[in-house]
């Protein structure tokens, strides 16, 4: 009956959470006989309920270290709901039976043995512990009897910490009067006499004879005792502790030895093992979080960024961790603030529905910035914190470069930031570092096959391609598939032909060609322009060349697109580099280093955890430039979380400059690949950036703003609202809702403010909303909560702006002429014959990455408001083919800033005693 029951649980559990099982493990030391026989009963049983067994076996010739290393590695494995430790220890090393039994996770330990679930039995905490797993099985048989319990005489003989001790309390808890008995008890036959139940576990055959028994009793024999006897084949029968023959004449109910409490052991073993699982599914149920936020104490005026980011104490990123429903081995910790995510979280919530989706994105901005991530953060921590929504953040890494350069860091700012802020700043968890490595070594790798081309032969070339080991020569993975890229069918290095060597070993680079850069995480201006090879050992094969900020990087793009490792390989062997003399493109797979990329990026891929000041869950992930690249946070961090907080929770990220840009990329790029849609747009506008858009001065970093920006202005508002209009329009383009978030300055006055959710609502916008959180945390952006809340329930009918199929010249003028506002685009003689390239190179049908100033709707930053009738020159064309898009030049661009004359760091700097950071902001 238990059986049948437990099967038809595991089945209904299996129904609810598709590919979830019960999990088992016992854990066995040595090989006994007895041993390998209880244990094929449990294995037996469990696999006929559906319950997934794993037998973990240790020789002999373990230690006690052996043994808790295996225990420790079965405590955090997520799918080991309990784990027996088969008893006793069959080893000739010396071993602590109790240390070895208490070192198994309470929540796990299905036998019951932990001093911890003792404990709690003794204490009657019977729903917050696992009993042993015999006594358990003899309540059961009670039960079954229909005999009350409560008010009985019982006795129990034996004081075992298997069955005696935890039967009496047992017993006592479901309120029987209880008398424990042993083999010393000198009026043992007068105390069996009075026990309405009798529990015999002392280990001597037939120890209790039928005459003590009182008449009706319930008698459960726990006894295994092997006695002699010639009848049988092996000279000798098994009894139990109870003389049997006469005691079933006096009993009302009585267990038979072998068959009555072994059988119900094991089912015993078996439902406590459900029981586990279904405590486990109930704690870590997707979507059903238990968090735990932290309180903000607001002060006035706002302190400056570091003071308010070291004046909170995080929360231990594992606890943040289980609190959003990740398992321990799902988390790499670094530290105790930052972890990285295992990939391994999609596929245990594969089957899970995945919440809503919302793109922060902005108005044309002031240089200054208007507050984006200030607004995610604020977001997440209103919906969190303050309705208690599940929600995350997902947002992009800043790179070193800016953070030392004039921007300063990119954690948000004032109570709505992402903490530790220096932590986030600046190394974070080395994921930039990474892909400078990765980077590098694609450069060098080019580099060095030119020269080594240039300075061999043929034969010499393919000797040391594919070099002969203890005789034998063998082609590597990667050079198998630049053969079958060449057409050459054949995978023994002596069968190819002159013809073929030649085409394997020479790339023939055209110098003249190659796109791909160093690059460094530092604003340094003077290598924007370098001459390479100019050491004598390079025998005068020198170029021009350049370094580029890391985050510009192809491999930084690929990194935020990629959906999981394979992708992520395949991308890296796609990326174009150069082209032969002869026009073919040269991509990192044809220069072997494909799989040297993955290896350094194996760590990188994975999402880093951390946490706004209210203690709600971030994924900082990639941070491809916005210009030359699609500027989004990775795809893999957004499909985590979306998996992680449920079908009625939140993901808010980020997309960078204004909405023309990286929300433009967002929707043509990012969900083109990952095959999301999202539910609601957020559009942060400030009546700073307005008034620039309505006529104002200059707005300049580091020079005070002119009187226009801090006195009320309604005339320069109003007439700066078309950029806010045009913004609007292209979100609502899309097909998505969109949240207008007016984001409140100091200066700003409550009529500038109600103009501008009054314009925003009456050009299209779902709502508008005034919000304060830089200064009031979550709290100031409740408004905005809610109206993402019912934004998010609307009808949202995304759709892209245009087909990959259409010619590269009709995508670029779609996205000119629909995004920006242009009259016609018109292509330079160099984009022209890129246009040509890459269409017969068979790239023509990528999505387009517009690499534009943020500055303007238009080429020209100078240019505000909602500009019409231009033309739009698009300078050149470059290919991402491993990211997967094609980006116009428009205008004149630098992918490596400079320095200031006077650059942050001047305002930075560590306490040689605490050891904490100081001024950056």
């Amino acid at each position: 009956q238990v059986r049948d029951r437990l099967k038809q649980q595991v089945i209904e559990m299996t129904e609810k959470f598709p590919g979830f099982r019960p999990g088992l493990a016992i854990l066995q030391v040595g090989n006994r006989d007895d041993s390998n026989l209880y244990i094929n009963m449990k294995l037996k049983a469990a696999a006929e309920i559906g319950i997934s067994a794993n037998h973990i076996k240790l020789p002999n010739t373990a230690t006690e270290a052996d043994v808790l290393k295996c225990i420790a590695s079965l405590n955090s494995d997520p799918a080991v709901h309990g784990f027996i430790v088969q008893l006793p220890l069959d080893s000739n090393k010396p071993i602590n039976t109790e240390k070895i039994t208490n070192a198994v996770a309470p929540e796990k330990d299905v036998d019951g043995l932990s001093s911890i679930n003792a404990g709690k039995l003794s204490r009657g905490d019977l729903g917050d512990c696992f009993i042993p797993c015999t006594p358990k099985g003899c309540m059961e048989l009670i039960r079954q009897t229909g005999v009350q319990v409560a008010g009985k005489r019982a006795v129990v003989i034996g004081r075992s910490k298997i069955v005696g001790a935890p039967m009496h309390d047992l017993l006592l808890w479901n309120n029987a009067t209880v008398t424990t008995c042993h083999s010393k008890t000198s009026t043992l036959a007068e105390e069996v006499g009075k026990a309405d139940i009798l529990v015999v576990a002392a280990g001597r055959a037939e120890m209790v004879k039928g005459e003590w028994i009182k008449p009706g009793a319930i008698v459960i024999d726990c006894g295994i005792n092997h006695v002699p006897d010639s009848t049988k084949a092996s000279g000798k029968r098994v009894v139990g502790d109870v003389a049997y023959s006469s005691a079933k004449e006096k009993a009302s109910f009585i267990t038979p030895v072998p068959g009555g409490v072994g059988p119900m052991t094991v089912a015993m073993l078996m439902q406590s093992t459900v029981e586990s699982a279904q405590r486990f599914l109930e704690k870590f149920q997707p979507g059903k979080w238990t968090i735990q936020y932290n309180q903000l104490t607001l002060k006035m005026p706002v302190p400056s960024d570091i003071e308010i980011s070291q004046s909170c104490m995080p929360k231990p990123i594992d606890q943040l961790a289980k609190e959003v429903g990740l398992f321990p081995d799902e988390m790499e910790l670094y530290g105790q603030t930052k972890a990285k995510v295992q990939l391994s979280v999609l596929k245990r919530l594969q089957n899970q529905p995945d919440g809503k989706y919302v793109v922060v994105t902005g108005i044309t901005p002031t240089p200054l910035g208007e507050g984006k991530s200030t607004t995610t953060v604020g977001l997440v921590q209103a919906l969190g914190a303050h309705l208690h929504q599940n929600v995350f953040a997902c947002v992009r890494q800043p790179s070193q470069g800016p953070t030392f350069g004039i921007k300063g860091g990119a954690a948000g700012g004032g109570y709505c930031q992402i903490v530790p802020m220096e932590e986030f700043n600046l190394h974070l968890t080395g994921d930039i570092h990474a892909i400078t490595a990765a980077n590098n070594l694609v450069a060098a790798a080019i580099d060095a096959r030119m020269f080594h081309e240039l300075t061999q032969s043929d034969q010499a070339l393919y000797n040391r391609l594919v070099p002969s080991v203890n005789g034998v020569r063998k082609f590597s993975d990667i050079q198998i598939r630049r053969l079958q890229k060449l057409g050459i069918n054949k995978t023994d290095p002596m069968a190819l032909t002159k013809e073929e060597v030649n085409a394997f070993v020479r790339l023939d680079i055209d110098p003249g060609t190659i796109t791909w850069q160093r690059v460094l995480d530092t604003n340094d201006r003077f290598l924007r322009k370098i001459t390479i090879g100019q050491s004598v050992t390079e025998k005068g094969f020198s170029r021009t060349a350049q370094f580029d900020i890391t985050v510009s990087s192809e491999i930084m793009a690929v990194l935020a697109l990629a959906d999981g490792l394979e992708d992520m390989k395949k991308r890296f062997g796609r990326m174009v580099v150069a082209c032969s003399k002869k026009g073919q493109p040269v991509t990192a797979d044809d220069l072997g280093v494909t799989g040297a990329l993955a290896v350094l990026m194996k760590d990188a891929i994975k999402p880093n955890l951390m946490q706004t000041l209210e203690g709600t869950p971030v994924f900082v992930h990639a941070g491809p430039f916005a210009n030359i690249a699609h500027g989004n946070s990775s795809v893999l961090a957004d499909k985590i979380a979306l998996k992680l907080v449920g079908k009625d929770g939140f993901v808010v990220t980020e997309a960078g400059f204004g909405a023309d840009i990286g929300m433009e990329k967002f929707f043509n790029i990012k969900c083109r690949y990952s095959g999301l849609r999202p539910h609601v747009v957020v559009l942060v506008a400030t009546v700073r950036a307005l008034k620039m858009h309505g006529g104002g001065p200059a707005v300049t970093a580091g020079v005070p703003l002119p009187k226009e920006y801090t006195e009320e202005n309604l005339q320069l508002v109003a007439k700066g609202c078309s950029n806010l209009s045009k913004q609007i329009q292209n979100a609502r383009m899309f097909g998505v809702p969109v949240v207008v978030a007016v984001n409140a300055f100091k200066t700003d006055t409550k009529a500038e403010l109600a103009l501008v959710v009054q314009h925003a609502k009456e050009a299209g916008a779902f709502d508008a909303v005034e919000c304060t959180h830089w200064a009031e945390g979550g709290k100031g952006a409740l408004a905005l909560a809610r109206a993402v809340q019912r934004a998010s329930q609307a009808p949202s009918n995304f759709r892209f702006l245009y087909n990959v199929e259409l010619p590269v010249v009709d995508k670029i003028r779609l996205i000119a002429q629909q995004v920006y506002g242009a009259r016609d685009i018109e292509l330079l003689p160099e984009a022209q014959e890129k246009v040509a390239l890459y269409t017969k190179q068979g790239f023509g049908n990528l999505p387009i990455c517009m690499a534009k100033t943020h500055l303007s709707l238009s080429h020209d930053p100078e240019q505000k408001g909602a500009p019409t009738g231009f033309v739009l020159p698009i300078r050149d064309i470059r290919a991402s083919v491993g990211a997967g898009f094609l980006y116009p030049l428009v205008g004149t661009m630098s992918t490596m800033p400079g320095l200031p004359t006077r650059p942050c760091f001047y305002d930075i700097d560590l306490d040689p005693v605490s050891g904490e950071v100081n001024g950056l902001f």
